[in-house]
This record gives structure tokens, C-alpha cells and sequence, in this order.
């Protein structure tokens, strides 16, 4: 990753990405960087990761902490806050990305499989945007939430994933209203399927799934994680200071 000394456009801003260890987080919290921010890197429990993803922003000199949180939790989420402000002093922009994914078919739907999904993709990011309202200062700042494609084109075996992310969008939409007086924008991000160590991990690209996305995908690929760290570096810039409530797919034009 290369820093650019001009044009830096979040020079002295200061961003929280929560689940940056690794993925699309990681990939966000670089990008964040390279404008000039210092980034808080949240982790629930891979600190190897987060702690790799600093070396690379600090190595490119750019400015970075780890911090850990599960934020699931209230008391993790106030402490990532107080953390932030004890490390760079201020908050401007707080991208929600912690989320995790479980498909199951409808006979198999538990509570169990609810609650971890909702809990932490909804309940987790409206609790951290909560926290976050409170740092921000006068001059406003940036939410900016992941959200997922399936929250307007649900996958079949994936209810209640598909829900959460749906919720997010709801979530987007209604905080851009409340919280714009207050000069905080908040956008979502939809990304399509992302070739990640999560992705990886689940054994996705060993299936046919990914040939069925890819061909109902106009630009004949899955994402990498860059398409969506450069988008979050819009969101989080002056460059969209005229854009709140948006819920934008980035998917190659799959919709």
C-alpha cells in the first residue's frame, strides 16, 4: 500500500472499523489510511490479524491502534470509544463492519441462529453507532454501515441473514434523518460476493456458487476487498458531504 502525501482526504480525521482484522474490514481500514486517517483497527478475538493489518498502515506511514471489543456487548463497545479517545483524541468516521454470516434452511432456523446474527449485525451496530454519536464532534462525521446485497435480493437458505442485512438498511435510512441535524451522514454499503479469508474459509469457492454469481453479474466477477475500501474512503470524505441515507450496491451490477 502506497501513502500519498497530497490531496490526503481525511488528513486529521479520525475513523473506527470494527472487525478490521481481516477481509473487507482490513481492506477498509488501509484504505482509510492511506487518505491520512488514523484508524482505530477493532478485533474480537484475532489480535494476530489486527495486529498485522497495523504493521501494514504504519510501515506505509500512516497512523493505526488495535483495539479489542466484541461489539455485541455494551460495555466492549464503550470501552473501543474510550480507547479511541485516549489514542487520537477525537472521532470522525465509524464504519460498522463486524457482522457474521450463517445460511441455514427453514427447518433448521434455531433461535440460537437468530440471535448470534441479529445480535451482532443489528442490535451490535446500532449499540456502536449509539456510542459513537456521543464522540463525534460539532462539525459531524460519518457512519458508514456494511450492509450486503442480500438485503434487497435475499439468497435463498439464508432468512435470517438475508433479514439482518435488510434491517440495516432500515437502520441507514431512519439514522440518516435522525442523526443529520447533528451534520452525521450515514450510508450503507452493499457489497455481492467478495473473495475473502471468510469466504475461503466457508469453502464457497470450491462450489458452483460462485459461477452462478459470476454470471449473473454484468462485470464477470466476484469483488476483492479494494473495491470496497475504495468506496469506503468515499463515504467517509468531504467527497460525499452532500450524501446521507444512501444504500449503494457494489456488486459488479449483480442487483
Amino acid at each position: 500500500m502506497v501513502m500519498s502525501n497530497k490531496n490526503n482526504k481525511l488528513a486529521g480525521k479520525v475513523a473506527v472499523v470494527t472487525g478490521a482484522s481481516k477481509g473487507i474490514g482490513a481492506s477498509i481500514a488501509k484504505h482509510l489510511a492511506a487518505e491520512g486517517a488514523s484508524v482505530v483497527v477493532n478485533y474480537a478475538s484475532s489480535k494476530a490479524g489486527a495486529d498485522k493489518v497495523v504493521a501494514e498502515i504504519t510501515s506505509a506511514g500512516g497512523k493505526a491502534v488495535a483495539v479489542q471489543g466484541d461489539v455485541s456487548k455494551k460495555a466492549d463497545i464503550d470501552r473501543l470509544f474510550v480507547e479511541t479517545k485516549k489514542a487520537f483524541g477525537r472521532l470522525d468516521v465509524l464504519v460498522n463492519n463486524a457482522g457474521i454470516y450463517e445460511f441455514s434452511p427453514l427447518e433448521q432456523i434455531t433461535e440460537e441462529h437468530f440471535h448470534k446474527q441479529f445480535n451482532l449485525n443489528v442490535l451490535g451496530l446500532l449499540l456502536t453507532t449509539q456510542a459513537a454519536a456521543k464522540y463525534f464532534s460539532p462539525e459531524g462525521g460519518s457512519v458508514i454501515n456494511l450492509s450486503s446485497v442480500v438485503g434487497v435480493n435475499p439468497l435463498p437458505g439464508a432468512a435470517v441473514y438475508s433479514a439482518t442485512k435488510a434491517a440495516v438498511d432500515a437502520v441507514t435510512k431512519s439514522l440518516a434523518k435522525e442523526l443529520g441535524p447533528k451534520k452525521i451522514r450515514v450510508n450503507s454499503i452493499n457489497p455481492g460476493m467478495v473473495e475473502t479469508e471468510g469466504v475461503h474459509a466457508a469453502g464457497f469457492l470450491e462450489t458452483e456458487f460462485p459461477k452462478q454469481i459470476i454470471a449473473q453479474t454484468p462485470l464477470g466477477r466476484i469483488g476483492q476487498p479494494q473495491d470496497i475500501g475504495k468506496v469506503a474512503a468515499f463515504f467517509a470524505s468531504d467527497d460525499s458531504g452532500w450524501v446521507t441515507g444512501e444504500t449503494l450496491l457494489i456488486a459488479g451490477g449483480m442487483r
